[in-house]
C-alpha cells in the first residue's frame, strides 16, 4: 500500500532478446522447428539415465554418508566437510525433479541450504544433515518418485521432526 503524497513509477522493460537473436543472423519472428527424430532420441537417452538414476544417486547419496561420518569424527575440519557436502547437494538438487525424484532435489535443497556459509558446526547441525541423508536413502531404496504422495509427506514430516530437534540443541 502506498503512502498518500508517494509517487511511484512503473517501468515496464521491453524485452530484447528477440533483438539479440537478430543480431546472430537469426530472424527474430521466425517460428523455430525441431526435428521430431531428434526430439525422440533425446526422449529415449533422458529415460535411460531416468532408469539408471537410483543407482547412480545411491553412490553420491553414500559420499555423503561417508563426509557426513567425517564430520562425526573430526570435528575440527568440519567446516571443510560441510562444505564438501553443500558442493554434493547442489548438484544433486537439481537433478532429481529432472529423472522423476523430486523429493531428491527437495531433501538435497534443504541440505544445500542448511550447509550454506554460515552454517553452525555444532554435533547438533551434523545430526540435521544425517537425517537428509536418512531421507534421501529411503526415497532411493523404495523408489519413491514424484512427490511421493502420502509416503513423501510422512518422510518430509520426519525429516522436519529432525530438524526442529537438533535445531533447538546447543
Amino acid at each position: 500500500m502506498s503512502k498518500p503524497g508517494v509517487k511511484v513509477r512503473f517501468y515496464r522493460m521491453k524485452n530484447r532478446l528477440k533483438e539479440k537473436t537478430a543480431g546472430l543472423g537469426l530472424d527474430a519472428n521466425a517460428e523455430i522447428e525441431f526435428d521430431e527424430d531428434i526430439l525422440s532420441e533425446a526422449e529415449e537417452a533422458l529415460n535411460e539415465m531416468a532408469e539408471d538414476y537410483p543407482d547412480w544417486v545411491m553412490t553420491v547419496i553414500d559420499e555423503l554418508f561417508e563426509v557426513h561420518r567425517r564430520c562425526v569424527d573430526d570435528d575440527v575440519n568440519r567446516k571443510g566437510y560441510f562444505e564438501r557436502i553443500n558442493a554434493i547437494a547442489h548438484d544433486m538438487k537439481g537433478q532429481g525433479g529432472t529423472f522423476g525424484y523430486q523429493l531428491i532435489t527437495d531433501f538435497a535443497e534443504g541440505l544445500y541450504n542448511f550447509t550454506s556459509k554460515g552454517a553452525g558446526l555444532s554435533d547438533s547441525h551434523v545430526e540435521i544433515i544425517k537425517a537428509h541423508i536418512d531421507a534421501m536413502r529411503v526415497v532411493i531404496r523404495e523408489r519413491v518418485d514424484g512427490d511421493g504422495g502420502d509416503i513423501g509427506k510422512q518422510l518430509k514430516a520426519g525429516l522436519d521432526q529432525s530438524v526442529q530437534k537438533y535445531s533447538t540443541r546447543k
